[in-house]
């Protein structure tokens, strides 16, 4: 626990390893968690283990505030604060025995789960966007039942800007993901005195929450092409769903539900149900927010 507070920066504010050029921070935006892969932090395997292979498509860097990339660029690979954490786990109950042999889970397992996002540079474009929007509902004439809430048509250049820069944070976030999940690792290997090979470090997966996804799903009877918000959630598609690793084709994508410090952390897999009732969306603990699972070691093996 030691190693891992100090190469894992936390806290309010906190700032990392890691210094972003502007010319840096662009490339990482578009690249997400291929970015840190290129920089060493981590390997192809992580990539084919992540949602969307740790990228969304169609993000623009040039919609990003001067704030948002002063606020980012000192926070990649930091957890923050609030209910963020990276927790030491343990496998205490398998309910399902082959689900959890496929996962590569068994009971008695050491664990690490990671709960991050995008830290400030999210969160201001978050607030950014939110003056955008509170003009955009009076440009188009929308009554909102709240005034907490925000929006513009799909096709408007407001949500289209919006989504480009949205995508822009969550590949800012799955990059931040796979810097921490490296030296996690590292932190690891250095206490125990083994190599990854000896430890079989490895990514479960992982998931982005907090999120608008342009997916097709069954309305009515028909296939209709929506935007999916997940606040509070994350996706939880079944098996053979195209958007899943060739890992998780025959089993359905891993789901990753986050306690708190008085309840466990649950692993389940997405199922047909959840696309007929939800849109492939379960709802999370109250920890929430995007989390990725690493397993470590092998059934009799060491440690």
């Amino acid at each position: 626990m030691e190693v891992l507070y100090r190469e894992i920066p936390s806290g309010v504010g906190s700032k990392g390893k890691i210094r972003l050029s502007g010319e840096d921070e662009r490339k990482l935006l578009l690249k997400g968690a291929r970015w840190a892969v290129e920089q060493g932090l981590g390997g192809p395997e992580d990539l084919e283990h992540t949602e969307s292979g740790g990228c969304l498509p169609g993000a623009d860097p040039s919609l990003i505030s001067a704030k948002a990339y002063e606020r980012g660029r000192a926070q990649q690979g930091t957890l923050g604060s609030g209910n963020h954490f990276l927790e030491l786990q343990y496998v205490d109950e398998v309910y399902d025995e082959a689900a959890a042999q496929a996962l590569g889970l068994w009971k008695g397992q050491f664990t690490v789960m990671i709960h991050t996002g995008s830290r400030g540079f999210g969160h201001q474009v978050c607030t950014d966007f939110l003056t955008v929007m509170e003009r955009a509902v009076k440009k188009y004439g929308i009554q909102l039942p709240d005034k907490e809430l925000a929006c513009a048509p799909f096709q408007s250049p407001e949500a289209q800007d919006y989504l480009a820069a949205m995508r822009a944070a969550a590949n800012y976030a799955w990059a931040n993901r796979q810097c921490i999940t490296h030296w996690a690792r590292e932190a690891i290997m250095k206490t125990l005195g083994a190599s990854p090979r000896e430890l079989g470090l490895g990514l479960i997966y992982d998931v982005a929450h907090n999120i608008a996804k342009v997916e097709e799903h069954q309305v009515g009877g028909q296939v209709m092409r929506l935007v999916v918000h997940r606040k509070g959630a994350t996706r939880a598609f079944p098996p053979g769903h195209p958007e899943l690793p060739p890992a998780y084709q025959r089993t359905g994508q891993p789901v990753l539900i986050p306690g708190d410090m008085g309840r466990a952390s649950f692993v389940l897999l997405g199922t047909e149900g959840a696309m007929k009732e939800s849109w492939g969306s379960p709802a999370t603990a109250p920890a929430g927010s995007s989390a990725a699972i690493r397993q470590f070691g092998r059934p009799g093996g060491a440690p």
